[in-house]
Order: C-alpha cells, then sequence, then structure tokens
C-alpha cells in the first residue's frame, strides 16, 4: 500500500476522505449507510478524513469511525465553525479560511476518495477531486457508491457527455463506480497496492 500523506495518523493504512451529505432532514437509512462507511472504513485500518461536520451523514460517518476504533480528521472552513456544526469529538480538526482552501487541504490530506450519496456539496467536492485527477494533478483512487441506483442518472448523462466528445473516454478510467461498500473499499485498496480492480462482470478495470 502507498505510503500515507503527511499528517495522516501513522496508525492507519490510508487516509480515505469520504464526501456525503450534511442535511438533517435525511432518511435513516442513509445515516445508517454513512454509520456503516465509517465503520467498514476503520475495521480495514484506515484514517477517515472528512469535512469536518456533524450533522447529517458526515457526522453519522466520522461517529462510526470513532466506533470501530478509527482515527478521525475533519477539515471545515471557519465560516461554518461559526455555525457550531464542528466534530467536537474530532482526533483533530483543521480549520481553513474557506471552502477552497478546505477543498485543496482535504485532498493532500487523503490517499483515496469515496463519494457517497449527497448533494451539491458532495459533487462539488467529487468533480473537484475527479477533474484533478483526470490533469494528472493526483494519482489517487475515487470511488463512487452508487448504492440504490442513487447515482444512475448521473452516471447515465456522464456517459453522454463522453459519447457526445465533452468528456474525454478516458477520464471516466479515473472514476470507479460501485454498488456496495466492501467493494467501494475493496476498489481503494486494491488501487492503492497496486493490484488489478475487476469489475461486477468479472472485467478487469484500467488501473
Amino acid at each position: 500500500m502507498t505510503s500515507l500523506s503527511p499528517g495522516s495518523d501513522p496508525r492507519s493504512g490510508a487516509a480515505i476522505c469520504v464526501f456525503c451529505a450534511s442535511s438533517r432532514i435525511l432518511d435513516q437509512r442513509w445515516l445508517d449507510l454513512a454509520a456503516q462507511a465509517g465503520r467498514l472504513l476503520a475495521e480495514r485500518g484506515h484514517t477517515l478524513v472528512s469535512g469536518g461536520g456533524c450533522v447529517g451523514m458526515m457526522g453519522a460517518v466520522a461517529d462510526g469511525a470513532r466506533a470501530a476504533g478509527g482515527y478521525t480528521i475533519g477539515v471545515m472552513p471557519q465560516s461554518l465553525v461559526d455555525l457550531e456544526i464542528a466534530d467536537p469529538y474530532a482526533d483533530e480538526l483543521v480549520v481553513t479560511d474557506g471552502m477552497a482552501s478546505r477543498k485543496s487541504l482535504m485532498i493532500s490530506r487523503s490517499d483515496a476518495f469515496l463519494a457517497l450519496p449527497g448533494g451539491l456539496g458532495t459533487l462539488d467536492e467529487l468533480f473537484e477531486v475527479w477533474t484533478t485527477g483526470v490533469l494528472a494533478l493526483h494519482r489517487k483512487p475515487i470511488v463512487l457508491l452508487n448504492v440504490d441506483g442513487f447515482y444512475d442518472g448521473l452516471v447515465e448523462w456522464l456517459g453522454g457527455l463522453a459519447a457526445a466528445g465533452f468528456v474525454r473516454p478516458d477520464a471516466q478510467e479515473v472514476l470507479t463506480v460501485t454498488d456496495s461498500l466492501p467493494a467501494a473499499f475493496d476498489t481503494i485498496e486494491a488501487r492503492l497496492a497496486g493490484r488489478a480492480v475487476i469489475g461486477a462482470d468479472g472485467s478487469v478495470l484500467p488501473g
């Protein structure tokens, strides 16, 4: 497995940044999914990097990681800290001067990225790491969890953009779409270790 990014907790295998919703009005199943993601991440020996919030799925993923003995790093701009939604139990809470610096720091502190179901903020973060990955500004694994078809519309739309020539075909190879959390973490770990990733249809996905 690749070495940890500077500042990652040395007890953990990799620093995995999880993007997800912070909405307070979500169905319980989405909070349960986030908590499960945090638990699995920690049980596999990884560090959680997140947006540093204590609400919605963002809070649930951090709570899930800590419940399984995981180390959690939150990154949040001062403007959101002032709204009193920062995770008070984060092992590290890094406060930035704005949203742009928040994303930059989350990228630099992480070895891989996992996008759970989310809204505009999650999509903003996903496209930031995807675009910079396509531009070869980093070579860190990026996985989109499409559970229960949540992102079917997005995946179909992106495929249409590629077919029409608006997105390079190789750009799609930078993002891996999975439909379960175990498959998501298997993919991340395989890519970090330089192993081939086997798709749901048995095909070998590009590394």
